[in-house]
Order: C-alpha cells, then sequence, then structure tokens
C-alpha cells in the first residue's frame, strides 16, 4: 500500500510504504520500537512489553507491517485476528517521524485489515501511565472497555466497532 505522506524536519513530501515485514527488517523494527517506547520507562518504572516483544516470531508469523520509505523503517504495527475481531498488539512510530499522522495510517491500515479479514472490530490495549495513547485512541473512535493489570502492567482497554 502506497502513501503519499508528509517528510520530516521539512523536507519534501515522500511516498512510503505500508507492507509486511520481512526478517531482514527486524533490527530496523526493533530500533523503532527502543526509540518510540524509550520515554515511557520512567513512567512506567520498567520497559513496556513492546520493548520486549520476540520480532523474530512475530514477523514469521506475518504479524508485523512496516511503513517505510524504501530504506528507512519509520513505523510499524503488529496485529492479528483474534475470535470475532483483530487485535491490535503494537504500533510504533520513529520519534524522528512523530506528529506527521503516520501513526493513524498504520491503524488505518489494521482496521482495512480486519474488514478485508471479515471482521468489523479492532481491539487493542494500551499502558494506563502512556496518557497520550488515552487522548489518542478516543479521538480515532475507540471505546474504553475497562482497566485492570495484566501481564504486570497496569492497561487500559479499547474497542472499535468498524463501519464498511
Amino acid at each position: 500500500m502506497m502513501l503519499k505522506l508528509p517528510a520530516a524536519d521539512n523536507q519534501e513530501d515522500v511516498c512510503l510504504d505500508i507492507r509486511l515485514a520481512q526478517q531482514d527488517d527486524l533490527r530496523g523494527i526493533q530500533r523503532c520500537a527502543r526509540a518510540a517506547y524509550e520515554i515511557y520507562v520512567p513512567r512506567i518504572g520498567k520497559r513496556p512489553a513492546p520493548m520486549i516483544a520476540d520480532f523474530q516470531d512475530q514477523i514469521a508469523r506475518e504479524l508485523v507491517h512496516v511503513l517505510t520509505d524504501g530504506k528507512l523503517i519509520a513505523g510499524f504495527i503488529v496485529f492479528y485476528r483474534r475470535d470475532d475481531h483483530l487485535h491490535l498488539e503494537n504500533v510504533a512510530v520513529d520519534p524522528q517521524f512523530q506528529g506527521l499522522g503516520y501513526g493513524v495510517q498504520l491503524i488505518k491500515h489494521a482496521e482495512k485489515a480486519a474488514l478485508d479479514s471479515g471482521v468489523d472490530a479492532v481491539e487493542l490495549y494500551t499502558n494506563a501511565k502512556m496518557t497520550e495513547n488515552l487522548k489518542l485512541y478516543p479521538y480515532l473512535g475507540y471505546s474504553e472497555l475497562g482497566r485492570w493489570q495484566e501481564g504486570g502492567f497496569d492497561r487500559v482497554f479499547y474497542r472499535k466497532v468498524l463501519n464498511n
């Protein structure tokens, strides 16, 4: 899926591609995850789950999609079908590309994949201390399902029913 999106740092707009990740993307995905999530370590008191995810396995299972300009991975998303919905496991954008709408484009990509696979809902969770996300997901149409502790983290769960 080719997208024309704004570039970072006052550069010209560029065409970016969202595609299924390959094993040679592993280091770029790991770098992006570290950069995107490191600001949360002091808030949470430990590395968030996305920083320690087994991306090699997720890539092998075709769960990871990357947003790239052909060379550099600007962001990625991890999602899969679960029961009656698509589960959005992780979305990250490298800090140098944040604020340009890349994360929203990745989420829209997952929502389209949900509809294409025959499900009409997306569910996700975020850490309660990732306060930016607590504003973003409702803005994107996600409704809060509840808050509870899971995997040693305080999580906030969301669901969005998609309109065709």
